[in-house]
């Protein structure tokens, strides 16, 4: 039988020792119903646990409370089983995961590794670059730790944390919305 590239990568793994146990995950948004892409997703994750011996966790991404409803949470369970998967008892939250993300972040900023990156999403969007071109370093990579661990403390965290820590400074005037960055 012949294997698809992602399932070679996981037995050079296996075989090398690499690691001894696959675990996978499906990380859904619950702010709606799931679509083709997901079941896809799904049927890779979960089947690729199952053909290893492995597991796979259920993890839904609720960054943004705003946007999420029990109802999806529900939903997307009963399309795994549907779809005749199961998480056993590896269903978690990434809201769960808040404080500990906050706390690593923290942590590059104090090392050296992340910033607090001033720019407007335009500007982002301007200078990051792309396939063919490289991009532009931020006007804000040169902070020292200590400014930025001083921004980075002084962002209004609620119960919504993205992939880049976005933040809005407090103060009493209008600022462009901060970003944490990764070195």
């Amino acid at each position: 039988m012949s294997v698809d590239f992602i399932r070679e990568i996981v037995e050079d793994d296996l075989r090398a020792g690499r690691v001894a146990t696959v675990i996978t995950r499906f990380p859904p948004e619950p702010n709606g119903y799931l679509h083709i892409g997901h079941a896809k997703s799904i049927c890779l994750n979960f089947g690729i646990a199952r053909d290893y011996g492995g597991r796979c966790h259920l993890r839904m991404d609720d960054t943004n409370p705003a946007k999420e409803e029990q109802e999806f949470v529900e939903a997307i369970k009963e399309d795994v089983r549907w779809l005749g998967f199961d998480w056993g008892e590896h269903s978690y939250h990434a809201a769960d995961y808040f404080d500990r993300l906050y706390d690593w972040a923290e942590k590059l900023v104090r090392e050296g590794k992340a910033f607090v990156d001033d720019q407007s999403a335009d500007e982002v969007r301007r200078t990051r670059g792309s396939l063919t071109t490289p991009g532009t370093p931020s006007p804000f990579r040169d902070r020292s730790p200590e400014e930025n661990l001083d921004l980075f403390g002084a962002c209004e965290w609620g119960s919504s944390l993205t992939a880049r820590a976005r933040c809005a400074r407090r103060s009493t005037w209008a600022r462009p919305t901060s970003t944490c960055a990764i070195r």
